[in-house]
């Protein structure tokens, strides 16, 4: 009798663990989802100029920083805001966007995330090409108010 109740006892903890396990594993690809979300509206907002779509991406703070591929490098969000002008400008026209190999960690923690990807950013200036092609993306995200948020970004083009 003392055998069967330790194999059920055994049983019990082995479905326990095994349903946590799904449940983790199916929390983890929800926030994945969502991360994947705010990575590819940081710039698929600009197809229809849904500001309020960026706006709610970009963290609202001093801290946040955005390396492009030449010298520019922005500041909290008043300077990433100084921008946006140019990007609603009627001449500045969306293509398409293509953002591929994305690879996401998420920490241990749960609310910050890092990713890296290549990114094709393909755009219009007064009708003529203003591409950004086969770029490197990486960036840092953090969980705020149930909200994923961009932090940190940097842009460049590969040396070769």
């Amino acid at each position: 009798m003392k055998g069967i109740l330790t194999l059920i006892s055994i049983l019990f903890l082995i479905s326990t663990y095994n349903s946590a396990l799904a449940e983790e594993t199916k929390n983890q690809a929800k926030e994945i989802e969502s991360i994947t979300y705010a990575i590819d509206n940081c710039i698929g907002w600009f197809k229809e100029k849904d500001l309020n779509l960026l706006l709610s991406i970009v963290a609202d703070d001093s801290n946040f920083i955005s390396v492009h591929p030449t010298d520019k490098i922005v500041r909290g969000r008043a300077g990433f805001e100084k921008s946006i002008p140019v990007f609603m400008n009627p001449k500045f026209q969306y293509v398409r966007h293509e953002v591929s190999d994305l690879k996401i960690t998420i920490s241990n923690s749960g609310n910050v995330a890092w990713f890296y990807c290549r990114l094709n950013d393909i755009n219009t200036w007064e009708g003529r090409p203003a591409n950004w092609e086969n770029a490197r993306w990486t960036g840092v995200l953090e969980k705020r108010e149930d909200r994923w948020q961009i932090v940190q970004q940097h842009f460049s083009f590969a040396s070769e």
